[in-house]
């Protein structure tokens, strides 16, 4: 499995440059597409050791990569851009290929994926919501699209979202829900025109209709942590035992969540401390 640059030509390893020297077989998303990046490096493939292995027929392709390999080929794989497997195809393939008792190796190199998260500065370090999470396209369905991110504005850690040029405006419409959490665009990244900015959430419409430029290319787009609330403690859990008064636990749990800001699940254990230990005065 072979990294390819996402963009400048430069970012290629010495070790996938041999790699792909050698191949019998290079499996590659757009035979076409891989032909013109071979003979930029100035390897001549003929178009017989080209096998396409793209999302409409990766599971079939997959069959004759493996035959290929059982016949004692060297297969290299290449997505049209970056770490194929990720976000491109390539997972069904090694999937065969792991399920017919061979090897699948990777090479790593350019990843659009690590190479926002570099400059974004939005992946928090210590012991609590650290990391990121790869969340990759999002529904195109409105209604979907919306679900999914509300259920994103709960995740603690860095967002990790990708998108194409003529679906980053609805994108940005879906996330003003998120109001004045920072997202980072990266656009066209390690080419001519890369962009990357940091904007409050609700901003970002306004800033891709400032200029017909910024809607070009293809997006990651990263939702950054959501700051911390500041809680001393006291008074989340006297507004925990005000609503658990008059309401069922979930929905104290969750209004007090809602009202202080405090962790649910940290208030859902509470609850549950403060009936295990109220029950046997009840039954008394």
């Amino acid at each position: 499995m072979v990294a390819t640059p996402i963009g400048n030509l430069a970012d290629i390893t010495l070790r996938a440059l041999h790699v792909l020297q050698l191949a019998d077989t290079i499996a590659c998303e757009d035979t076409r597409h891989t032909q013109s990046l071979l003979r930029a490096y100035g390897i001549d493939k003929p178009a017989a050791q080209l096998l396409a292995v793209h999302q409409h027929n990766e599971t079939e392709a997959a069959q004759t990569v493996v035959q290929r390999l059982q016949a004692g080929q060297r297969v290299a794989y290449v997505s049209d851009a970056g770490t194929p497997g990720v976000s491109d195809p390539g997972a069904r393939l090694v999937s065969a290929i792991q399920g017919a008792g061979l090897r699948a190796l990777p090479l790593p190199g350019a990843s659009s994926i690590t190479t926002a998260l570099s400059v974004a500065g939005a992946v928090a370090h210590g012991p609590e919501h650290s990391g990121f999470v790869f969340a990759g396209f999002l529904p195109v369905k409105p209604a979907e699209r919306a679900a999914t991110v509300q259920q994103l504005a709960d995740e603690p850690r860095c967002v990790l979202l990708l998108e194409a040029p003529h679906r980053i405006g609805e994108l940005a419409q879906a996330l003003a829900v998120l109001g004045s959490r920072p997202v980072t665009l990266a656009r066209e990244l390690t080419k001519q025109f890369e962009e990357i900015t940091t904007l409050p959430a609700h901003a970002l419409a306004d800033w891709l209709a400032g200029s017909p430029q910024r809607v070009r290319g293809e997006f990651v787009v990263l939702l950054h942590p959501a700051p911390p609330t500041h809680d001393n403690g006291a008074e989340s859990l006297r507004v925990l035992r005000l609503l658990l008064q008059e309401l069922p636990l979930k929905t104290a749990v969750r209004l007090a969540a809602e009202i202080t800001g405090a962790a649910r699940n940290v208030l859902y254990d509470t609850a549950l401390a403060w009936k295990r230990d109220a029950a046997p005065a009840d039954e008394g």
